[in-house]
C-alpha cells in the first residue's frame, strides 16, 4: 500500500475501449496505487477504536473510448443485469422521482433524474415548507445549447444545490456532466461526455454509474440528431471521481474478485455483449416488471 506523498492524494488515469475493460483497470490501479484513508463510515467499538480498515483512495480518471463497445456488461459487479435497468431507468427515464419527498423522512432528497431534468433550488431537502424556485430542466438546455453552437464548451447540468446539500446526510456524489461536440475527419459529429464526482465507491457504485450515464449520453445524442438533421455520433466517455475508493468494510469479500482480473487480463471472459441471450431475457423482464411495478425492486 502506497504511503500518502506530502499528504497529497494519488492522481491515477486508467483508459479502457469499453466499460468492463475500463472498470477492472480502476480497480487494479486503485488497488496498486491508492492510499489508506480513514471514513465517516468506518465502524468502531464501544472504546472508540476502528473494527474496519481504512478505505483505499485516490483521485481516479476513467477514460472509456468507446462507451457502447462490446462487451458491454460485467458479470462480476455487484448486481445483474436486472438490477443495471432498474437503475439505468431511475436515472435515465425518473422511474423512481417518486420517491422523492421531503415531507417522508423515509423517502431520498434527491435522485439524479429528478436534479438533471427538474432542478429545483430550495433552502430544506427536509421541510415540504421550503420555498422552492422553478425546476430547470438542464437537459433541455443541453440540447438547446448545443444545437445552438456545436462548438461550445457551456454544455454542462449540475446536481450539487449548496443551500440544502451540505446539510443532508446523503449528498450528491455525481456533481456535474459536461458535454463536448467535436467533428471527425470526415466532419461527422461526435459526443464526449466527462462526468464528475465528488466520490465513489469503486467496488459498488462505478460500474452502474457508469453504464446509466452512457445511456443518457447516448438519448442526448440522439435528440440532438433529431434537432440538427445529421448524425450525432456517440463519442468517449470521461469519468472523473474526486474521491474513489474502496471501503475497508469488505475488502476481504473485494480481494478475490481482484485476484481473477489480475490473475487472467483477459476480461472479456467476466463480460456479456449487451446481446447474449440471456441477458436481453433478463432486461426484458426487468422491464415488464416496472412496467407494472416501478417499485418492485425497493423492498429486496
Amino acid at each position: 500500500m502506497p504511503s500518502a506523498s506530502h499528504g497529497h492524494i494519488p492522481v491515477v488515469k486508467v483508459t479502457g475501449e469499453n466499460l468492463p475493460q475500463a472498470w477492472e483497470r480502476a480497480m487494479l490501479a486503485l488497488w496498486d496505487h491508492g492510499v489508506e484513508v480513514r471514513t465517516e463510515y468506518d465502524r468502531r467499538d464501544s472504546l472508540g477504536r476502528f473494527l474496519d480498515p481504512p478505505s483505499r483512495d485516490c483521485t481516479m480518471i476513467v477514460e472509456v473510448t468507446h462507451p457502447f463497445g462490446e462487451p458491454r456488461i460485467h458479470k462480476n459487479f455487484p448486481g445483474g443485469p436486472a438490477e443495471l435497468e432498474v437503475y439505468r431507468q431511475e436515472v435515465v427515464e425518473g422511474i423512481h422521482d417518486h420517491w422523492v419527498d421531503p415531507s417522508d423522512p423515509d423517502k431520498w432528497t434527491y435522485t439524479y433524474h429528478q436534479r438533471l431534468f427538474a432542478y429545483e433550488p430550495t433552502t430544506s431537502l427536509d421541510d415540504p415548507a421550503a420555498q422552492r424556485l422553478p425546476a430547470v430542466n438542464q437537459i433541455e438546455y443541453v440540447v438547446n445549447k448545443a444545437a445552438a453552437a456545436t462548438y461550445s464548451r457551456r454544455i454542462q447540468a449540475i446536481t450539487w444545490m449548496p443551500t440544502a446539500d451540505p446539510q443532508t446526510a446523503d449528498p450528491p456524489c455525481l456533481q456535474r456532466l459536461w458535454f463536448r461536440l467535436l467533428p471527425d475527419e470526415r466532419g461527422e459529429l461526435h459526443l464526449n461526455l466527462n462526468t464528475h464526482w465528488r466520490s465513489r465507491d469503486a467496488y459498488k457504485a462505478w460500474f452502474m454509474n457508469a453504464f446509466a450515464l452512457t445511456d443518457l449520453q447516448r438519448c442526448v445524442a440522439e435528440m440532438l440528431a433529431q434537432r440538427l438533421g445529421r448524425m450525432v455520433c456517440i463519442g468517449s466517455y470521461v469519468d472523473i471521481s474526486d474521491s474513489f475508493h474502496l471501503y475497508g468494510s469488505y475488502l476481504e469479500c473485494f480481494v478475490p474478485e481482484l485476484e481473477k482480473m489480475r490473475k487472467d487480463p483477459d476480461y472479456t471472459k467476466r463480460a456479456w455483449p449487451s446481446d447474449h441471450p440471456a441477458v436481453v431475457m433478463m432486461f426484458e423482464e426487468t422491464r415488464a416488471r416496472l412496467k407494472a411495478d416501478p417499485d418492485f425492486m425497493r423492498s429486496k
